[in-house]
């Protein structure tokens, strides 16, 4: 028991002598440091063991090979390059310096994949049209687009709005589709409507006779019944490529803003349809249709 005991108490001294060592020489480094300017009492980072997976030759043979093959995956990119996931998921998605900062996208549903001549036709026309805009600062003012696109009594909902909470044994919620072609006679009311609307709101416009039409080239528009009409009353007609929505703000902006706000709502006569797409006409600002090319 004494020698135990004995052993005991030398340890115990021995621990305290040396935590008193070491307690002191700390105290002396960092009264050094605070003497040299230092503040921070925390450890400095170390430089550790250089990356060998994330320098520059191992981030351009990741590029290369996605520019390659864009739907190989993370995994089988960092197979080919001989580095791992973890490393070629940072190269890939990484914001930091040099890094690829890649999101992996579906593809998107277009109207039409444009052959060679459509893409031709496509740079063409829009060339035309910038070219038109630098020659003359107040061309853009002289263009009103339209189209046209049907309002139902009752539009179903979008695919979200529709969606609902169901058990595995329940029926899956359906909705027919509705659609409707707007014809030649259609389309030649509507010509006749906007050239009176533009005569009573634009009348400076209409007395230039520089306004002109930019509509795109569905059967209904470049129907020889249509055509005659605007050749006949000296309208112009701003080129326009073909299969790009994309460069008509009623087919990306106007359109889906109005109807979706309509969507799922029964309107039992033709005069609260108007009401109601005109309510929501009316509610758009003029520096949202000015900014829809922005977003």
């Amino acid at each position: 028991m004494v020698r135990i005991g004995f052993h005991l108490f030398n340890n115990g001294r021995n621990n305290v002598h040396d935590d008193a060592q070491s307690g002191r020489s700390s105290n002396v480094n960092f009264g050094s440091f605070v003497k040299k300017g230092r503040q921070s009492v925390n450890i400095d980072p170390r430089s550790g063991r250089p990356s060998t997976s994330r320098n520059e030759d191992k981030i351009a043979q990741v590029k290369a090979v996605v520019h390659s093959d864009r739907c190989l995956t993370i995994r089988e990119t960092a197979q080919e390059c001989h580095i791992s996931v973890g490393s070629c998921d940072e190269i890939q998605k990484g914001l930091h310096q040099n890094m690829l900062n890649m999101r992996r996208v579906s593809a998107k549903f277009v109207p039409r994949l444009l052959t060679e001549d459509k893409q031709f036709q496509r740079l063409e026309i829009s060339s035309d049209l910038f070219q038109s805009e630098n020659n003359d600062p107040e061309f853009m003012k002289f263009i009103i687009t339209g189209d046209e696109s049907w309002a139902y009594g009752y539009d179903p909902e979008t695919k979200q709005q529709s969606s609902q909470w169901k058990t595995p044994g329940s029926p899956r919620p359906k909705k027919a589709r509705q659609s409707k072609t707007v014809n030649k006679e259609f389309y030649l009311d509507v010509m006749r409507r906007l050239r009176e609307a533009v005569r009573r709101k634009r009348p400076v416009l209409w007395a230039s006779s520089r306004w002109m039409l930019h509509h795109d080239g569905a059967p209904a528009h470049t129907a020889n019944l249509v055509q005659q009409f605007l050749t006949k009353h000296g309208t112009i007609q701003v080129a326009r490529p073909p299969y790009s929505p994309d460069m008509s703000p009623p087919d990306f902006f106007l359109f889906p803003k109005i109807k979706n706000t309509l969507k799922g709502h029964r309107f039992q006569v033709i005069e609260t349809i108007k009401q109601n797409s005109t309510q929501q006409l009316q509610a758009i600002s003029k520096s949202e249709f000015q900014k829809c090319f922005e977003d």
